[in-house]
């Protein structure tokens, strides 16, 4: 049985620990690495803007502080995440090359490429979930439809009007659309794009109608008026979005789609940096200024050990799988 994604009474024990201690501390428990000075970089296959990269800027800050050594950012975008987790599975199993891995690139890329060239199974150690944050389906306020049935309606409609955009092939946003076409029968034509933040300059400016992604990336937007918020992909409503129905309310149960995001190491890392990779990203999840922001933005934070991660990717993928079939996804 898979254990539960949330943290566990004795992770959040010893993350809240690990907290506590100061940095110098921590670093002593394993002398060996990370060398002092020496950089660890931190992959991330998107480009700056979006909420993969956000998630991944806010947890490195603190892992920089807590690990006492430079954790540092290098977006590695393009190709569907694809080039990234090769450069990553490629690089020595030291402990100084991690990548951020998400939905797409662990769940989804194995299904709809026939060679992304890896193993997301075998030539990763999964570390830690960061975080799960909620999907929010937008619109340009120029698209005749006040909320998700009507949009859908529309559509059906209008079958060749809406076009929506993601931030690339398999990203979050794209498995998000095309899962609520699949449930829905929402008729609207994929757009890729090379990031969250190149697609979202294009939905504001009403030349793309409709956009998925997180709540980092669109809160502001719905809050302002400036997009349309037509449903969550969460199971209730969000605390900071109280208006947007949930897609399951508007007529279609037991629909959920949530965007996660967490940290692997290339196969072979020693079991003692992984271990200690994740104390200090659940430490760093847990402080105040990673746990309000993704409080703020009603993200859920993990933080759980390397096998619950593990077993969290694989049930993931079983979900996927049969998404991606039924879906028809492709590499476009």
């Amino acid at each position: 049985m898979t254990e539960p994604l949330y943290l566990t009474r004795r992770t959040l024990l010893a993350a809240g620990a690990a907290a506590a201690l100061p940095a110098t501390v921590v670093h002593a428990q394993n002398a060996a690495w990370p060398s002092k000075g020496r950089t660890v970089r931190f992959i991330v296959p998107f480009v700056p803007g979006g909420t993969s990269d956000i998630v991944g800027r806010a947890v490195t800050h603190e892992l920089t502080r807590i690990l006492g050594t430079t954790v540092m950012v290098d977006n590695k975008a393009g190709g569907g995440g694809i080039p990234a987790m090769l450069e990553t599975a490629r690089a020595p199993a030291d402990g100084y090359t991690l990548i951020q891995g998400h939905v797409g690139s662990l769940a989804v890329n194995p299904f709809i490429y026939n060679n992304p060239g890896y193993d997301v199974n075998k030539d990763f150690v999964p570390v830690t979930l960061f975080v799960k944050v909620p999907s929010l389906f937008v619109a340009h306020p120029s698209v005749p439809a006040k909320n998700l049935q009507e949009l859908v309606e529309y559509s059906k409609k209008n079958p060749t009007e809406l076009n929506y955009a993601s931030a690339g092939n398999a990203s979050a946003g794209h498995l998000a659309m095309e899962y609520l076409k699949l449930t829905t029968g929402l008729k609207a034509t994929h757009i890729p794009y090379r990031g969250t933040g190149p697609a979202l300059n294009d939905l504001m400016a009403g030349r793309i109608q409709l956009f998925s992604a997180g709540t980092p990336a669109l809160g502001t937007h719905i809050k302002k008026g400036t997009l349309r918020g037509i449903a969550t992909g969460t199971k209730a409503r969000l605390p900071s979005l109280p208006q947007m129905p949930t897609v399951a309310e508007s007529g279609y149960p037991g629909f959920e789609s949530v965007q996660w995001y967490g940290m692997l190491a290339p196969a072979g890392t020693p079991p003692d940096v992984v271990k200690r990779l994740q104390l200090a990203c659940a430490a760093a999840l847990k402080s105040p200024a990673v746990a309000e922001r993704f409080a703020h933005e009603d993200a859920v934070p993990g933080g759980e050990t390397p096998e619950q991660f593990a077993a969290f990717i694989a049930s993931e993928q079983k979900r996927w799988k049969d998404i991606v079939a039924k879906a028809g996804i492709r590499a476009d």
